[in-house]
């Protein structure tokens, strides 16, 4: 058995301005994913807007302290402490943003009928503040990690290469680039654009759009 208080979590700030707290990868949890959020201030972005399209999961957002209100599907609903909102369908679009200070949300999730697969957007958000303060080393040990469980995932080896090519391993980067673009082919357009590859992108063998 493990404890902790959501407050001794990592506090990772991401550039959308919402603070990830990871409780799945605190305790290692296998089963579901799991993860607290918290914003910078009153009126911030707490549960960043996405949908859950990709990944087919069911989500259910449970207020642990504070106010928060809710888009989902175009409506809003405010949330007070202890309340729920489960969003079953994964094509809604959802967000949230804080109305208190100090308020944190708990967000679990799955896919019906699958077992649980670590999300690969959970390395990506892991690896920020090394890449903040361009620890390339830490930043792909966290990735390299990753992909030992999921070998072939387009996503982490894309953001592999990203984070090799800052740090000056072209030739590795170049490669899992390659492997990316040949998983899905669209990660070839995203790096003519992606600034992470500019000491490369005139390497042969760099993925044409």
């Amino acid at each position: 058995m493990s404890i902790a208080h959501v407050d001794e979590l990592d506090a990772i700030e991401m550039p959308d301005g919402f603070v990830w707290h990871p409780v799945r990868r605190h305790f290692d949890i296998r089963a579901f994913g799991v993860n607290a959020y918290t914003a910078l201030e009153v009126g911030g972005q707490i549960v960043e807007e996405h949908s859950e399209s990709q990944l087919g999961h069911e989500e259910i957002y449970f207020v642990l302290r504070g106010r928060v209100r809710f888009t989902v599907g175009g409506d809003e609903h405010e949330l007070g402490a202890g309340q729920l909102v489960f969003v079953r369908d994964p094509e809604l679009r959802r967000g949230a943003v804080a109305l208190d200070v100090d308020t944190v949300v708990l967000a679990l999730g799955g896919r019906p009928g699958q077992p649980h697969t670590v999300s690969a957007w959970e390395a990506m958000f892991a690896a920020v503040p090394a890449s903040r303060r361009e620890d390339w080393a830490e930043a792909i040990h966290i990735h390299v990690e990753a992909l030992e469980e999921q070998p072939e995932h387009p996503a982490l080896l894309y953001n592999l290469a990203c984070m090799e090519a800052r740090g000056g391993r072209h030739l590795d980067a170049l490669l899992h680039l390659q492997r990316a673009v040949e998983l899905d082919p669209k990660w070839a357009e995203y790096a003519q654009k992606d600034s992470d590859f500019a000491a490369i992108r005139s390497e042969p063998g760099f993925p044409a759009a």
